[in-house]
């Protein structure tokens, strides 16, 4: 497995801790249910992963084989090495600048198994625009998004990259102001209508066009300085999950080659709204296996035969906080 923040992706720049903490929260969570599923098998999963020189957080981890990233290593070469040595492959990676869509590209060269989402979907999913204009073709109410040009327009407007993950170079812009001062930063940028709703993501699994819900989630955010920052997010949230189930079987028969883990975010007001499809392990996948002791890695490996088996042990609300504590609600 390969978490990009961790595993190297920053190895010759500054890493922020930030990143590197929400990377690890991650990482760890799938270390955790592959170890849970070794526990369970009679053939054993050898797990190797790349980890960045500077962070030493994986030394003590029995049976992970740990490849330590260099700053004088080129990182696709090093990744492209070890994926020739292995059987299945699971990025963990950003959508911007198609980091996650050439990693992708890089498992399907090479002829190996890929436990997420293809380039293909990649493609699609993890830009803003493409993944509305499919979502509006096949008759789902999505956020209305277009690209950001200079022309003020009065009125609410979110304005994030195009292929951007999560809030951090999203803004709200509300005067004629805040579009001059948008147009300064380089990038693409799209806007969409600033809804105010709950909001809530999906934990979802995809295969060849069907789709199974496994919890819905409640994100909670704060508004400071024209942007929101998730504080946490509250895993297994919704009593009754069923209620969005019609909702990913449109989004697998408009994209069927989503595949493996996908998280999708909402927001409701009065209609609920899709505002993004995430084609790679999301924050939420942190806290399933505590809010439902469901193995999400299991249940991904099941899909390479079959139909995943989603048997909840129990169902409870689970907190993942920004800074790394889980705890029950």
């Amino acid at each position: 497995m390969f978490e990009y923040i961790t595993g190297g992706g920053f190895n010759k720049r500054e890493l922020s801790d930030s990143l590197a903490r929400e990377g690890s929260l991650m990482r760890n969570a799938l270390l955790d249910s592959l170890n849970r599923l070794n526990h369970t098998r009679a053939d054993s999963l050898e797990v190797t992963v790349m980890l960045d020189w500077r962070l030493g957080d994986l030394a003590s981890t029995a049976g992970v084989n740990i490849v330590t990233i260099g700053p004088e290593q080129d990182l696709a070469e090093e990744f492209a090495r070890l994926v020739k040595q292995c059987d299945l492959v699971w990025p963990i990676a950003p959508e911007f600048d198609g980091i996650l869509q050439a990693l992708c590209q890089t498992v399907e060269s090479l002829g190996k198994i890929l436990l997420t989402s293809p380039a293909a979907a990649v493609a699609i999913a993890g830009n803003k625009l493409k993944t509305y204009e499919l979502l509006n073709q096949h008759h789902i109410t999505a956020v209305p998004t277009r690209t950001f040009e200079n022309k003020y327009v009065p009125g609410e407007w979110m304005v994030k990259p195009i292929d951007g993950v999560g809030c951090e170079d999203s803004y709200v812009l509300t005067t004629r102001l805040d579009f001059e001062q948008m147009t300064m930063r380089k990038g693409q940028y799209i806007i969409q209508p600033h809804f105010h709703g709950a909001k809530t993501s999906l934990s979802c699994l995809f295969k060849q066009g069907r789709s199974w819900l496994v919890c819905a989630n409640l994100q909670r955010f704060e508004f400071i300085n024209q942007q929101y920052h998730l504080t946490g997010i509250v895993v297994n949230h919704h009593p009754d999950p069923g209620l969005y189930q019609q909702l990913i079987d449109k989004v697998a028969q408009a994209l069927p080659e989503l595949w493996g883990y996908v998280g999708i975010d909402l927001i409701a007001n009065d209609q609920t709204w899709v505002l993004e499809v995430n084609p790679r392990l999301t924050t939420s996948f942190v806290g399933i296996h505590e809010a439902l002791g469901i193995n999400i890695a299991e249940a991904v490996l099941q899909l390479l035969h079959g139909e995943p088996i989603l048997n909840p042990v129990f169902s409870r609300p689970i907190t993942v906080q920004a800074k790394q504590e889980t705890h029950a609600s």
